[in-house]
């Protein structure tokens, strides 16, 4: 997945398999306990964060529709630039 594909936070998504939408509220999220990096964390839609036992990491692959695509400007582009030079030196 290149960086300049992710979709921007509020982004509202159904994934494969699911009933219920969720709400895109982060973007590069890693689960420490199981040591794995994710594209995305979401919280269900409309309701919003609930709780931690309700946020879900997943990754663009698992989308299966994009309801509604989130916010872009010209901070969200040069946050998109940053974590593309971010995960270039990562990667060295």
């Amino acid at each position: 997945m290149e960086i300049k594909d992710l979709l921007p936070i509020g982004s509202i998504v159904l994934l494969s398999n699911a009933k219920k939408k969720l709400m895109i509220f982060g973007i590069k999220q890693s689960n420490e306990d199981a040591d794995k990096e994710y594209d995305y964390i979401g919280v269900p839609y409309p309701e919003g964060n609930i709780g931690s036992e309700y946020q879900y990491l997943f990754n663009h692959s698992d989308i299966s529709a994009i309801i509604f695509r989130g916010f872009e400007d010209i901070e969200y582009q040069n946050f998109r630039s940053a974590l593309t030079d971010y995960f270039a030196k990562k990667n060295i």
